[in-house]
């Protein structure tokens, strides 16, 4: 199987790097200021990136962690604050963000809570050494929180969903395991409860969602490199 650092950019340790923090500080608190203000997060953070003179990445981290006051307050309202029995996962964005995890490549915390990567899709997808271990992780975590059903939402149109489908399939846990292949995971999702995802637009509509990977990547990888702004950010 394909060794792989998922989500790994050499230049990241410069980029998020102590020197890097004060600038990206000021940035956050200028792209706070312009969301709570109405201002889109791509044209908020393209006038941010360009007057701090930010990479793609960083510009891209800020946009991931950075949300609007507003935005902020009906998410925490429909936060769980305890697992549920019955949980509704997107697969793609909580396994990749587990296999970054482990790969010790960046992650964000995000104003809301939420861990997130900068790792990607795009339409490809590809099985490495992470990801066995990924799933097992996620499987272990929700058995012991006592969740008894997993709903997996895969997007079909990705390269290698079925596979993935498989290997969460042939696991064998207490908690019972369900995946689908869909083509609109997002617009699904938005519309259901007991949500795990770290999408801001589906947290933003779906009717509850709960916030599994922090807490599992607190418990099953608690050296990861989380990169943190400092607060507040208002």
């Amino acid at each position: 199987m394909e060794i792989v650092r998922r989500g790994y950019e050499p230049k990241d340790a410069v980029e998020f790097g102590p020197k890097a923090l004060q600038k990206l500080n000021a940035a956050a608190q200028e792209l706070v200021f312009l969301m709570n203000r109405g201002y889109d997060t791509k044209t908020a953070s393209t006038f941010i990136g360009n007057h701090h003179l930010l990479s793609e990445r960083q510009r891209l981290a800020l946009a991931r962690i950075v949300s609007a006051q507003e935005a902020l307050k009906t998410r925490e309202e429909k936060r769980l604050a305890s697992p549920p029995e019955s949980l509704v996962l997107d697969g793609f964005n909580t396994i990749i963000t587990l296999e970054v995890a482990l790969s010790g490549s960046l992650l964000l915390e995000g104003m809301d809570g939420t861990i997130r990567d900068l790792a990607g899709l795009r339409g490809s997808y590809r099985i490495v050494d992470k990801t066995v271990r990924a799933v097992e992780l996620l499987l272990n975590r929700l058995d012991t929180l006592g969740v008894r059903e997993a709903l997996f939402f895969l997007d079909r149109q990705v390269s290698n969903s079925g596979r993935l489908r498989a290997l969460l399939l042939e696991s064998e846990h207490a908690v019972r395991v369900q995946v689908e292949l869909h083509p609109g995971v997002d617009g699904q999702l938005s519309r259901m409860k007991n949500v795990v995802t770290t999408d801001a637009i589906i947290l933003d509509k779906c009717e509850s969602w709960y916030n599994l990977n922090r807490d599992l990547i607190a418990q099953a990888v608690p050296d990861a490199w989380i990169f943190r702004l400092a607060p507040p950010l208002t």
